[in-house]
């Protein structure tokens, strides 16, 4: 049986006095906020479409009919976007057993007892949730949104077909802007968190209490020195 990983290539430990840990390479933080950039351009153009009460939005992309014409464009940006996070990120996303304890210790969680929580690996199982929840949206986006893309696609589907996608990418745009207000607010709430995705970096302490299995492995594999 092949050993568990719990780290990404990059992941090292910098230094030790004071311990810093490299959680994200310079490319994953790129990929991270080239796809967080996308979906915010989506959100906010696709906002200004789903209803006339919103359509004002539309003045920060120039108007309407650029509004339109951006809106599917950087659709497929974040679609391919985070094709690649995903390509990174799936293996350290898969559930593993503690990832149901933390799930069950949600009061621990939010009063920060993480004395009493599991030792986790890289992510943690909120973590992992919003994870596969965005990697499900996005395909249900990106089907759908070809599916009513009449610019390029006018004969994809018929009409009725094409009605049940515009109500599955509206219903699909509603869950996805809730789990990225969750992520965001998530990320706010850790401290420390926001750090990863700016510097690449966090503390030794950040590391030990959130993710302990992690930086156990780094720290097995800087004792045993480079590989071969």
């Amino acid at each position: 049986m092949s050993k568990r990983v719990y780290s990404a290539p990059g992941d090292t430990i910098e230094s030790v006095h004071p311990v810093t840990v490299h959680r994200y390479r310079g490319l994953t933080r790129l990929n991270h906020w080239v796809t967080a950039g996308a979906l915010i351009v989506l959100l906010l153009s696709g906002l200004a479409l789903f209803h006339p009460a919103l359509f004002f939005l539309t003045g920060l992309f120039g108007g309407g009919q650029t509004t339109r014409w951006l809106h599917p464009i950087v659709g497929v940006v974040l679609f391919l976007s985070f094709f690649l996070l995903f390509l990174q990120m799936w293996r350290l996303n898969l559930p593993r057993r503690e990832d149901v304890q933390w799930a069950m210790q949600t009061k621990d969680v939010i009063l920060g007892h993480e004395e009493k929580l599991p030792e986790l690996g890289k992510y943690n199982a909120g973590q992992k949730t919003v994870f596969w929840a965005m990697t499900g949206l996005i395909l249900v986006l990106i089907v759908s949104g070809v599916m009513i893309w009449q610019e390029y696609f006018p004969h994809l589907v018929s009409i009725p077909v094409r009605r049940l996608a515009v109500l599955a990418h509206a219903l699909a745009a509603v869950l996805i802007i809730l789990v990225f207000i969750l992520h965001v607010y998530a990320a706010i709430w850790t401290r420390g968190t926001i750090r990863a995705m700016t510097r690449g970096t966090v503390t030794g302490g950040w590391a030990w209490r959130h993710h302990r299995k992690w930086l156990r492995e780094l720290a097995g594999r800087r004792d045993a020195g480079p590989a071969e």
